[in-house]
């Protein structure tokens, strides 16, 4: 692990406008002494669709702690844009209600209105109205999958989609239906979290828990020990990954205790239908669920369902998912098939294989992690890339050469070693490409020619990021 001196001495990471260079001296950095400075890119007070009191004292409290002017702009844009832009905010039936759009696209995915507020969660004690907000977000999450629990997106309400004609079991109120693993993990897991910061569990009423015994229920139909289960998709496309093999059932399974995850985090197909940072996602969650049905809901019995369904999955990833490599040793696999195939790669979006520690699925110093993590950086995961404007894992939703912003903040998220976060976060200006903002991808040599120029997850993720140095590392912004 990179020392505070070490780090001092071989950071590239602009400070006051320069760089420090391993031999002590200074050169010019991403801005130069002149520059006048940064406008903010948020939109005006009155132009936003939420405002927190306590995200904006947050937001000028770690900005006067960033030595890197141009990193500070970016946090100030990046941390407060899902409140600043994508939030619909009221009340249903009296209970609050929070309609959370991922950026550029107008619908609500489970996963990310769920990891675009999560960096919210330990403020909401200093701010009631953000308190009500995100459990607006639960309760609305609830409506959703008791709508459909094999849906990935939502519309606010009956408005149709573009996907309508999708060969699957379309709604009203669906904007998308591919069946992703991660879709019902994320819920549990802002609902856990949200219990452990405030106490209240005003939103664990009937509806919430019949919808948690609904995840449990789909999970155990995706386990298709009993045959493929209701779910089926295809979609009439000329794009690979957006439709499914087999009749629009995937590619064949061995039932082995794993559960089925038809489509990944990046909605692309998968190519053997057991994802494997979804399912050690699903032994996170199952135990928290269990956990809240314990002390909150008092019913013993689902408590222990969950429990055993945890184990359950959790005893088939140490025996289906961890395979001996070639070069780095034994290594959890990214996908496998329960008849010994296994796919070797990983892909930006969360639950990654990167992501594990984050997400709570694996301690940090677990030596198949580690073994794993060092496997992703190595160049032999297809999907990590180099460049001229840095390195980083992307995702075959964006095609070779191009690089995630959320992977390399993951990166920095799970990461001991001031040097490797330092160049992370220097990497992470670059991708911004003078916009203030992180984006879906970039091309490793050009940051200038990214994707999605609005998109909330990964801005919210690099506030969090920027928190978490404030607290734990604040020299490597000081």
């Amino acid at each position: 692990m990179a020392t505070r001196r070490d780090f001092l001495k071989t950071t590239g990471l602009a400070v006051a406008g320069y760089s420090i260079l391993s031999n002590g001296g200074l050169s010019a950095g991403v801005l130069s002494a002149a520059d006048a400075g940064f406008a903010s890119k948020r939109p005006p007070a009155a132009k936003r669709k939420f405002v927190s009191q306590a995200v904006d004292d947050e937001i000028s409290t770690v900005q006067a702690s960033i030595g890197n002017r141009e990193l500070a702009w970016i946090f100030g844009n990046c941390y407060p844009n899902t409140l600043d832009t994508t939030v619909r905010f009221g009340k249903i039936d009296g209970r609050p209600d929070t309609f959370v759009i991922t950026g550029d696209i107008d619908a609500m995915w489970l996963r990310d209105s769920s990891a675009q507020v999560w960096p919210y969660l330990p403020l909401v004690n200093k701010d009631d109205k953000l308190k009500e907000l995100i459990a607006g977000v639960i309760n609305r999450q609830v409506k959703c999958i008791l709508l459909d629990p094999y849906a990935n997106a939502f519309n606010y309400g009956p408005t149709g989609s573009e996907w309508d004609k999708d060969l699957t079991a379309m709604k009203p109120g669906l904007h998308e239906r591919k069946w992703e693993v991660d879709s019902l993990c994320y819920p549990i897991r802002l609902a856990h979290g949200y219990w452990k910061e405030t106490g209240d569990v005003s939103c664990f009423d009937d509806k919430w828990q019949s919808a948690m015994k609904l995840v449990v229920k789909t999970f155990r139909e995706q386990q298709r020990k009993d045959g493929p289960g209701p779910y089926k998709f295809q979609r009439l496309t000329a794009v690979q990954t957006d439709t499914v093999p087999g009749g629009g059932y995937g590619n064949p399974i061995k039932p082995v205790g794993l559960i089925v995850s038809i489509f990944r985090p990046s909605d692309d197909a998968t190519i053997f239908p057991f994802l494997i940072p979804s399912n050690l996602f699903a032994v996170t969650v199952l135990r928290q669920l269990s956990d809240m049905f314990n002390e909150i809901v008092h019913d013993k019995e689902f408590a222990g369902e969950c429990s055993s369904l945890a184990d359950e999955v959790y005893q088939a990833v140490q025996r289906y998912a961890i395979s001996s490599h070639l070069d780095y040793g034994n290594i959890f696999s990214y996908e496998v098939d329960g008849f010994g195939d296994r796919l070797f790669m990983d892909d930006a979006n969360a639950p990654s294989l990167l992501s594990l520690p984050y997400l709570g699925c694996v301690p940090e110093d677990d030596q198949v992690y580690q073994d794993t993590r060092a496997y992703l950086f190595s160049g032999n995961d297809p999907y990590y890339f180099t460049g001229k404007a840095g390195s980083g894992i992307g995702s075959p939703h964006t095609g070779p050469g191009k690089i995630w912003p959320i992977g390399i903040i993951m990166r920095a998220l799970t990461s001991r070693d001031d040097t490797e976060i330092s160049t992370c976060l220097s990497t992470l200006v670059k991708a911004s490409a003078g916009t203030g903002f992180m984006h879906e991808s970039f091309d490793k040599d050009n940051p200038k020619k990214f994707t999605r120029s609005w998109f909330a997850w990964a801005n919210t993720l690099f506030g969090e990021l920027i928190i978490k140095l404030h607290k734990e590392r604040p020299y490597l912004l000081s």
